[in-house]
Formats: structure tokens, sequence, C-alpha cells
């Protein structure tokens, strides 16, 4: 098990982390929209714009003010060992 920084001191359990995504879509904006009525967002993005959707398993997503790549690279640096 892994954690990591998705911004302003929130982390994510890498384990359960099933992809990062970027907001702009048309689906994923469905996506967001659908999860928001049902009650299945996390929304850490401390009031700042998203950058980042972060699908987990259970049926929940998590927002992100940190760009895909950031994130892309934090969880490389736990997977090859790195802090």
């Amino acid at each position: 098990m892994g954690l990591i920084n998705i911004g302003f001191g929130n982390l994510v359990n890498t384990d359960k982390v099933i992809c990062v995504v970027s907001p702009d879509g048309a689906p994923v904006k469905r996506l967001v929209q659908h999860c928001k009525e049902d009650g299945r967002v996390v929304d850490a993005t401390a009031g700042r714009k998203t950058k980042s959707v972060i699908v987990c398993e259970s049926d929940r997503i998590v927002l992100s003010a940190l760009v895909p790549e950031t994130l892309k690279s934090r969880l490389e640096a736990v997977y090859s060992g790195g802090s």
C-alpha cells in the first residue's frame, strides 16, 4: 500500500486508484456530474480549478487541482520504490 499527495495535504491510497484522467472531455464531465448527484465525489481541490479526476475502486472519484502528469509521476515513484 502506498499513499500519494494529490494536493493541499490530501492523500489517496494508490491501491485503490484505477486511472487518472483530465476533466476536459465530455464523458468525464458526465461522470463527474453523475457521481456528484450520487454523492460519490471527494473534492480535494481546496476551491481551485479541477485539473484531474482520479477514478477509484468502490465507484468513487476524487477531484484534484494537480495536473494528471504530476499525479502520474507521483504514482510511478510509489510503484518504483521511491518516496
